[in-house]
């Protein structure tokens, strides 16, 4: 009797660790994973796009008359004043030229007080009755003519004198000199490929930079609003220079052209930083930054999404934590790592954020929950 006790009891051990491994077994089946409960939040992300640099103004140096350089004032990289000499031309020519037609000017002077006199003298004896019409009419047309040689001759002094002075080639603007490819004794002309320099303004900078088709779209949502007004509602953006530092100076998109270039398929758009320190140049290469600022949005990472058939899902959690397959909608635009949901989820859903379609595969499955 007491054998069959001791078999009953063993049995009876048996029965109950088999159960409790069964039981543990089942509850270490359900995958712990991490939860998140959305709610509402401000997002920022970012849009970087190639940039080259231009001064505000670049304006190219071209001589307005031929000779050989004399003397070059400047040097590369200085920075000049409107108005301040850059090169000399051969004045020689220039300044003869200015002497004859000032010779010009004074024989075309006198040419005309003789003709004056001639003309007084035969209207006076005209009206004596001691000449002809004819013979005044003549005196006249006489001194018409030495007028207009004399506004001729004026005319050509002018001429000369500008031609003097385009022999001293001066800075149009404030800015800084750019490369001089010839120096004194080389030979320049309006004709010239290369300009004798280019001043660039460089206290105001554009950052040109390419839009695609899709970013024109979004910009403007689709049409819900224009461009000009989608430009100024942007909010101020940054550039990354070539060495992948911010410059401390943030700037604004100015324009956006109104046309799309076929062979790129982008437009063309422009922005504009103040440059005080002159650190910025024409030539240099960058990425414009352009933030994009959503308030009040639902932000979710982009690992507890997945995609079917070109729709976008998430595994949301029911009371008795069960996951449910729940189809979103998300901006157009991110940061690599998250989402903003516009459609789909609403504050306090709980989402699974580890493990999907992993240990996370349908909809069904119990999960542990675990803060993130």
């Amino acid at each position: 009797m007491k054998k069959h006790v001791l078999l009953l009891a063993g049995l009876l051990g048996l029965l109950a660790t088999a159960c409790g491994e069964k039981n543990q077994s089942a509850q270490t089946s359900i995958p712990a994973v991490s939860v998140m409960t959305v709610a509402p939040s401000n997002a920022e992300f970012s849009n970087s796009y190639p940039a080259t640099l231009k001064g505000k103004t670049d304006i190219d140096i071209r001589p307005q008359v031929t000779g050989f350089i004399t003397k070059v004032h400047v040097d590369e990289g200085q920075h000049v004043k409107k108005g301040q000499t850059l090169f000399t031309i051969d004045q020689v020519q220039f300044q003869a030229a200015v002497d004859q037609a000032a010779a010009n000017v004074n024989s075309a002077k006198t040419a005309v007080s003789t003709a004056q006199i001639t003309e007084q003298n035969k209207r006076m004896l005209l009206d004596k009755n001691i000449i002809s019409n004819t013979e005044w009419q003549l005196a006249a047309n006489q001194l018409d003519q030495a007028k207009a040689a004399l506004t001729q001759a004026e005319a050509a002094l002018v001429t000369a004198r500008k031609n003097l002075a385009y022999t001293t080639v001066t800075a149009p603007s404030d800015g800084v000199v750019g490369t001089i490819p010839n120096r004194e004794g080389s030979l320049a002309s309006p004709s010239s490929v290369e300009p004798l320099t280019t001043i660039s303004d460089n206290s105001e900078v554009y950052a040109y930079f390419s839009l695609t088709e899709k970013d024109l779209l979004q910009l403007v949502d689709g049409g819900a609003s224009s461009v000009d007004a989608a430009v100024k509602a942007l909010p101020e953006v940054q550039l990354q220079l070539a060495d992948g530092t911010l410059y401390p100076v943030k700037g604004r998109v100015a324009t956006v052209s109104g046309v799309i270039d076929n062979s790129t398929g982008a437009a063309s758009a422009r922005a504009l930083f103040n440059n005080p320190s002159g650190m910025l140049r024409s030539g240099n290469t960058g990425q414009i930054i352009i933030p994009r600022i959503s308030e009040n949005a639902i932000v979710i990472p982009q690992k507890a999404t997945f995609e079917r058939q070109d729709l976008r899902y998430v595994y949301t959690l029911n009371d008795s934590n069960i996951t449910v397959t729940t189809p979103i909608t998300v901006q157009p635009y991110d940061d690599g790592r998250n989402f903003v949901v516009t459609s789909g989820l609403q504050p306090g859903d709980r989402i699974v954020t580890e493990g999907v379609g992993v240990s996370i595969r349908s909809a069904g499955q119990p999960v542990q929950p675990k803060a993130e």
